[in-house]
């Protein structure tokens, strides 16, 4: 009986104790006065940390881009300097008297051509013979027929690249209708040369052992001015 007086007596002093701390701000000691700590908004945080990071993923994607498309000209002019990528030089400053000189000693390479065109560009583009042999250092003249199959007038630009690709330093174009776009009238056809020598540092290195044939290959792409002015191929 005194027990169960005892816990009747506790009761109310517990419940009392109870409801003071749940009442209690958080952050805030229940005994303790003054004004509640004001709590960060963890969802506000998130949110700004992640736009945040959005932000900086798109300025990165928008820098990278522009660097892809700005890389395109001086990929090219690098290649077209080097050869790098299989493609012929065509650096002015290489074609010195003494590398135009045929090499008679040496052996005539055989050099063969191919040509494509792109799925939207209705032209057709062949060239006008299966092949030529050069001697190193011999300049040499091709020739592609062009011609425009459509009813409007089209603008096309060639790409182009040698095989083995490790022959592209050596490959030199003195003059190429690969060097500026053509334009063709509805119906033109018209002859398009290329002039070209094997320079004669060619038979000096030890890579090009046993290579006797050489291709040509050219791909015309229709192309159109952007609102830049600049030209650009249509894929």
């Amino acid at each position: 009986m005194l027990l169960g007086k005892r816990a009747v007596e506790l009761r109310p002093r517990f419940f009392s104790s109870t409801l003071t701390a749940r009442a209690a701000p958080v952050g805030q000691n229940a005994s303790a006065g003054g004004a509640p700590r004001k709590i960060p908004n963890m969802r506000d945080q998130y949110r700004a940390k992640n736009s945040s990071g959005l932000y900086y993923t798109a300025s990165l994607g928008i820098a990278t881009l522009t660097l892809a498309y700005a890389s395109v000209p001086l990929y090219r002019a690098i290649c077209q300097r080097t050869g790098f990528g299989g493609t012929p030089i065509t650096d002015q400053t290489r074609f010195t008297p003494e590398k135009l000189i045929p090499q008679r000693q040496a052996k005539r390479l055989r050099i063969t051509f191919n040509a494509s065109v792109s799925d939207v560009l209705e032209w057709k583009f062949t060239p006008q013979q299966r092949e030529v042999r050069v001697l190193p250092g011999e300049t040499a003249l091709a020739f592609y027929k062009a011609k425009n199959l459509s009813k409007e007038d089209i603008i096309g630009v060639a790409t182009y690249s040698v095989t083995p690709g490790q022959v592209a330093p050596y490959f030199s174009k003195i003059q190429c209708f690969c060097f500026e776009e053509q334009k063709l009238n509805a119906g033109e056809e018209v002859d398009m040369p290329v002039f070209f020598f094997i320079d004669p540092d060619f038979l000096e290195d030890p890579q090009m052992k046993g290579i006797e044939t050489v291709t040509l290959s050219y791909t015309f792409f229709k192309a159109k001015y952007d609102d830049n002015g600049v030209l650009r191929p249509t894929p």
